[in-house]
């Protein structure tokens, strides 16, 4: 159930999900996290496509949703946690998920300043926002933005429609990348 307060709009489908990850650098060795799981869309079609999933959801009553959709899976881990406060991996890992909207700044910037950051990272984000982590002429550069260049090369990958969700956001949405840069 979508509790308005924690700003949720889900993926629809599997299939969905599983046409967005097509559209990632994700592979069958990576360990992937889903960041705010919901109810494991996103989770479920991860976990055709990678090694392990770390399916993180803080929301009690959503993370037994989870538990029920996709516990079954061997190589689905769940956390009910949340991700702002939990460890990261020590190990390589990729990120790919469809936070709450209002969370998005938080989590690039714990992302970036992690000990270990993630090699990549896929967000579903709210398209304003995704526009001023692009370091060009076109669009105002956030100081967000201009931290993150310095490790990732951003770009968006795909623009969202608002049939896609449950229910449909209020805002254009895109599916951003952020590949780590070599350094």
């Amino acid at each position: 159930m979508r509790k308005h307060q924690l700003s949720q709009h889900f993926l629809r489908s599997p299939k969905l999900a599983g046409f967005l990850i097509g559209h990632s650098n994700i592979k069958k060795r990576d360990t992937v996290i889903d960041i705010g799981a919901g109810s494991g869309v996103i989770t479920a079609a991860l976990a055709k496509r990678c090694k392990k999933v770390i399916a993180v959801e803080p929301d009690p009553e959503t993370a037994a949703l989870l538990r029920k959709n996709v516990g079954h899976l061997e190589n689905v881990q769940i956390v009910e946690a949340d991700f702002l406060e939990m460890t990261l991996p020590q190990e390589p890992y990729k990120i790919f998920a469809n936070p709450p909207f209002h969370l998005s700044s938080a989590i690039l910037h714990k992302l970036d300043e992690a000990e270990n950051p993630p090699e990549a990272i896929y967000l579903i984000l709210q398209k304003q926002f995704a526009l001023k982590l692009l370091n060009n002429d076109r669009h105002y550069t956030s100081q967000l933005g201009k931290q993150l260049f310095v490790h990732y090369a951003p770009r968006i990958r795909l623009p969202m429609k608002p049939h896609y969700f449950t229910p449909p956001p209020a805002v254009p949405t895109v599916l951003l990348e952020l590949k780590r840069r070599e350094i």
